[in-house]
């Protein structure tokens, strides 16, 4: 119990896979103009995570490394990851529309966000020597409380992105300026706090 806490702790806090590790950058910028926006855009990054590290894990210990393909374990995560992005896409079309089109071009791109890709395959490496159950247990831990770091640091970064909107920024730091210092103070400020955690 105590390593799935600090595996918690860990995946949304310490390691924040976008302040921190800086994976999952362009959505995170792209879609944090609006609270609502950001919200479903992490829960779209949250459910495709987390589905993905308990598929991913099993695919990779049950086909690819007993049939020595192991090094197609990029390629076979990515056609994964694209499947659940259809998904997805498909269900938010049909239920949310205007969340669907709120999302826009960013949608599809999780497909190719360097943190869905980077959390499967850091599963699959770092849970290597662990038993299946286990294994998949911590696989499935991780992605959940990775997204769920994601979605925190999205939701944040609208929210001030929001706020900034009403304040009197200098012309020379309006737009994406004023965006990237904001990006870059809470990467810093998220990193101390993960060192006195």
């Amino acid at each position: 119990m105590g390593e799935l806490f600090v595996i918690i702790i860990s995946s949304m806090l310490v390691s924040n896979v976008v302040l921190s590790q800086f994976l999952g950058i362009c959505p995170f910028l792209g879609v944090s103009k609006k609270v609502e926006t950001a919200v479903g855009m992490g829960a779209a990054v949250t459910f495709v995570i987390t589905i993905a590290s308990a598929i991913t894990y099993p695919i990779y210990y049950f086909i690819l490394e007993p049939t020595g393909l192991a090094y197609l374990e990029t390629i076979a995560f990515i056609l994964i990851i694209a499947a659940l992005v259809q998904f997805i896409e498909m269900v938010l079309k049909k239920f949310m529309p205007a969340l669907h089109a709120s999302l826009g071009v960013y949608l599809p791109l999780i497909t190719t966000n360097c943190a869905v890709l980077g959390v499967a395959l850091n599963n699959v490496t770092d849970y290597a020597g662990e038993s299946f159950g286990i294994g998949f247990l911590y696989s499935v831990v991780r992605g959940l409380f990775t997204a769920l770091g994601f979605l925190v640091a999205i939701t944040i970064m609208a929210s001030i992105r929001e706020r900034n909107e009403h304040n009197d920024v200098p012309k020379s730091f309006q737009g994406t300026p004023i965006v990237l210092v904001t990006a870059s103070l809470m990467a810093i400020a998220f990193c101390g706090f993960a060192g006195l955690v």
